[in-house]
């Protein structure tokens, strides 16, 4: 992150701990400033990175199947709130002209999408429009249950719920029975 924008960001937080009260000053604030502006250097990283790039290579192994990546822990920062969410992804696809792509790559779009300020509805087909645009399989479903704290610690508070959204593509989209297949799997 730029240094101008660390700055903003130590001034920002500096004002938001004097509006409610906290003495700026006090030793246990004192590095907070610098601290929040390091964190978010960290958990806004994927701002500028395209998803899509992480499926640009791709290499023939004539599966046509289903291949489902599960349970790929990942944690976000709510755009109405700027307080986390966090949960697990889950993407299935099925290759077309057994087109596969390294099953780590999901991982890493997912990490690269949720490091951004955001709602997991644009998360969720950020996700499956990315894998679709360049792998063209012939489906993908995109899963994502996530734990929202600004539902949790704050508003209605409810602790323990959770937020599926899902964003179905191709054969996924028109084939109800694939669609609980691969959620039969997730399930176990």
């Amino acid at each position: 992150m730029a240094q101008s924008k660390q700055e903003k960001i130590k001034k920002a937080v500096e004002m938001i701990l004097e509006a409610i009260g906290e003495d700026t000053n006090r030793e246990g604030i004192l590095e907070t400033p610098n601290r929040v502006a390091t964190m978010y250097e960290e958990i806004f990283s994927g701002m500028n990175v395209d998803p899509r790039d992480y499926f640009t290579s791709s290499f023939c192994e004539e599966h046509e199947e289903l291949i489902l990546v599960k349970d790929i822990d990942f944690h976000s920062v709510c755009e109405h709130h700027l307080i986390p969410f966090f949960g697990k992804a889950h993407v299935a696809y099925i290759p077309q002209n057994g087109q596969v792509t390294g099953i780590g790559n999901f991982a890493k779009a997912i990490e690269a999408v949720a490091k951004r300020p955001q709602i997991q509805e644009r998360m969720t087909t950020t996700l499956a429009n990315a894998i679709e645009e360049t792998l063209s399989p012939r489906g993908v479903l995109v899963v994502i249950e996530a734990e929202h704290l600004c539902m949790t610690m704050r508003g209605v508070k409810k602790p323990g719920s959770q937020t599926v959204t899902t964003a179905a593509r191709g054969v996924f989209e028109k084939d109800s029975a694939k669609r609980a297949e691969v959620l039969s799997f997730i399930r176990r």
